[in-house]
């Protein structure tokens, strides 16, 4: 396994890590097992954006006694209600699902809170000129999170972010087709297939110039749907029990994206 320091947080990962989904609908034992391999194949790194509560908990399980040997990437303003992961914006909401997530995972800090899925303009504002972005520099201020990051599918809004000096990491879409297409504020574009019916060449100048401004910065880059979310077909004979993201400066994870509410 190589592994690889995610920017300025001088955080050391594993360059293939594991996100949650795949645990999904498994009992806390299957769960573990695939921690247990996963571990010992080397990877130390896992992503997790959902909120549901039996998850969580299956993680935390499955880390029980090696938790400090293992770097947690947990997600900010996701709720779960009515049997439903969300996104959300409302502090309280926030604070209330941040705090189970620590309990859930029977741990009293994350390596990197990720604040989730910020892709619109509009949405970055609310995120940064209001509570949300104050509520991760506190939870940071009182070591309950080591690093504060992001997560985005638009290199626009993630270069904003970059550029206000207050996040470390940044959990973005990477991959040989995603990184031809212009940024765009729907997330769908990404893997709509009008979106590549017309001819693309190199890499789109945005990402770029955004992948050359997190090294500048010392603001690391995890990844996700490095397979396209799951639409890229994988090699025959490919297992993918544990990390089933690959990246260019470390991994992560995530599921499509979810619906936003206030």
């Amino acid at each position: 396994m190589e592994y690889r320091t995610l920017g300025r947080t001088g955080i050391r990962v594993s360059t293939i890590a594991l996100g949650c989904e795949g645990f999904m609908y498994k009992t806390a034992e299957e769960v573990k097992a695939d921690f247990d391999f996963a571990i010992e194949n080397g990877i130390n790194f896992v992503d997790i954006y959902s909120s549901n509560p039996d998850l969580r908990s299956h993680i935390g399980f499955a880390l029980e006694g090696r938790r400090e040997n293992f770097v947690i990437q947990g997600h900010l303003c996701t709720t779960w209600e009515n049997d439903q992961y969300l996104r959300t914006r409302d502090p309280q909401k926030t604070i209330a699902s941040f705090e189970a997530l620590l309990k859930q995972l029977c741990t009293d800090y994350l390596d990197i809170g990720m604040i989730h899925y910020v892709d619109a303009e509009k949405d970055f504002h609310t995120v940064f000129d209001h509570e949300i972005i104050e509520i991760a520099q506190r939870l940071k201020a009182e070591g309950k999170i080591r690093a504060i990051g992001m997560s985005s599918h638009n290199p626009t809004v993630a270069s904003m972010a970059v550029k206000t000096g207050l996040i470390d990491v940044v959990l973005f879409s990477i991959n040989p087709c995603y990184d031809l297409l212009p940024p765009n504020e729907d997330v769908d574009t990404l893997w709509a297939e009008e979106s590549y019916t017309n001819a693309l060449q190199n890499i789109d100048p945005v990402r770029e110039q955004f992948y050359t401004l997190c090294e500048r910065e010392g603001v690391g880059i995890d990844v996700m749907k490095v397979y396209g979310g799951g639409d890229f077909p994988l090699r025959p004979g490919h297992d993918t029990r544990a990390g089933h993201r690959i990246c260019t400066d470390a991994s992560g994870s995530g599921g499509r994206h979810g619906r936003l509410q206030k």
